[in-house]
């Protein structure tokens, strides 16, 4: 009961803060889950961002970029076997591994970035990369965090909200068809669903009146300390 305890408001939280901000769920409530139940992922993640993800891009549908959502989710689509390959290949203690170091990564990555213009090719190398580690981990944000964190606000949380509803849709029906998802990660899934969703509604209320860029830090530092002890248990 604790275990879901924990689990359910670190959801509700983290789907609050990826709501309003358009990034944070992952990267939030992986290495926590990661900590908790390990034997929960990637699948645990990918269908509570499902609903979340479909929550955004409806709710702001009006600012999403079209082009760029295509081109990532293309990247995405041929990232997702790679991502498949690297769960037949870890153990769950390098799985934990995995998701410790590339959280911390994503972390640095998106702090240093400089600012650019992305095009086809970086949209691309994105969704190539979302598919690889959000399929194996459920941690796929930051390399779409990197490419649209100097776009308005709205433009940001309704593109990657739709990137990611692409993905991870693609993502759980590889693994159900390659036999990866099982009852148990499926029975705690879903049963914490509803904590996904009312945090989801709940950043409603907010997302347009936050300062994003201090919540942006504030996400990616609770996500670089998670990442490190992730790492430092699974080692």
């Amino acid at each position: 009961m604790s275990m879901y305890v924990v689990i359910g408001l670190t959801v509700l939280i983290a789907a609050f803060v990826q709501g309003a901000t358009g990034l944070g769920f992952a990267l939030i409530s992986g290495p926590v889950v990661g900590m908790v139940a390990p034997r929960l992922l990637p699948v645990f993640l990918l269908i509570q961002m499902i609903p979340l993800n479909a929550y955004v891009t409806w709710r702001e549908r009006h600012a999403v970029d079209g082009v760029g959502t295509s081109w990532i989710s293309l990247g995405r689509f041929v990232g997702t076997f790679g991502g498949l390959g690297v769960l037949f290949l870890v153990t769950e203690q390098q799985l934990g591994l995995l998701i410790g170091i590339s959280t911390v990564l994503a972390v640095l990555l998106t702090v240093l970035a400089p600012s650019f213009e992305p095009g086809r090719a970086a949209f691309l190398a994105a969704g190539l990369v979302t598919g690889v580690t959000e399929t194996s981990t459920g941690v796929g944000g930051p390399p779409l965090a990197l490419v649209y964190q100097h776009r308005p606000a709205p433009v940001l949380r309704s593109t990657v909200a739709a990137c990611f509803l692409i993905g991870e849709v693609i993502s759980v029906v590889l693994l159900a068809i390659t036999d990866s998802i099982s009852r148990d990660q499926l029975r705690v899934a879903l049963l914490l669903l509803p904590a996904v969703i009312v945090g989801a509604v709940l950043s409603r209320l907010v997302h347009h009146r936050l300062d994003g860029r201090v919540m942006r830090y504030l996400v990616l530092g609770f996500a670089l300390v998670s990442g490190v002890v992730v790492t430092v248990q699974a080692w």
